[in-house]
């Protein structure tokens, strides 16, 4: 039996890495960006409970769920207004990057923990699971705002990081257990 508190984990990491990856001032790339994280969601869960999981059936089921993204895309677009654009598309284009990530891991939770599998997903049975879980994530990003001063520290940490990684002064491994660490702070 899969402990839930593991698979809510990785849910949260990626739902906080979500929420940075939707202030990425480019758009589209910010799209790019969060899908990417989604996936990588899929497949650390698919590995916890031991599910099979390709590349291609991610994108397909995360492309189904998560089909409505006009919103999404509204905001990335956004973003293209120097200035004000910029910051109020990043603001919104986290806010729903980190509750959509936060539904797809849920929908995935729930399935895997019924049925062990992705290949036999109800579609339309999981957009509904979707949409309610698209509505607890706005709550849970709130909730996660709300400890925004250790999460600062974090990503500020996390940032440090990634520059020593690109100036090759640490290497990727030394940059993946250092990243955990800190996502373990959270």
């Amino acid at each position: 039996m899969v402990d839930r508190k593991v698979a809510d984990k990785i849910v949260r990491s990626h739902v906080i890495w979500s929420l940075g990856a939707g202030l990425i001032p480019v758009p589209l790339f910010d799209l790019a960006a969060v899908t990417a994280i989604q996936l990588d969601m899929l497949k650390q869960l698919a590995n916890l409970y031991e599910a099979d999981f390709s590349q291609a059936q991610g994108k397909a089921f995360v492309s189904a769920l998560t089909g409505s993204t006009l919103a999404k895309i509204g905001s990335s677009l956004f973003k293209v207004i120097p200035g004000v654009g910029t910051v109020l598309g990043g603001l919104s284009m986290s806010a729903l990057s980190g509750a959509s990530t936060y539904a797809v891991g849920q929908v995935v939770i729930t399935h895997l923990e019924a049925s062990g599998q992705f290949l036999d997903v109800d579609l339309e049975s999981a957009k509904a699971v979707y949409q309610e879980a698209f509505e607890q994530g706005k709550e849970f990003v709130l909730g996660l705002k709300g400890q925004e001063d250790a999460g600062k520290d974090v990503f500020v940490a996390l940032e440090k990081l990634g520059k020593l990684k690109e100036q090759g002064v640490i290497t990727a491994e030394e940059f993946e257990a250092k990243k955990q660490e800190l996502l373990n702070r959270l």
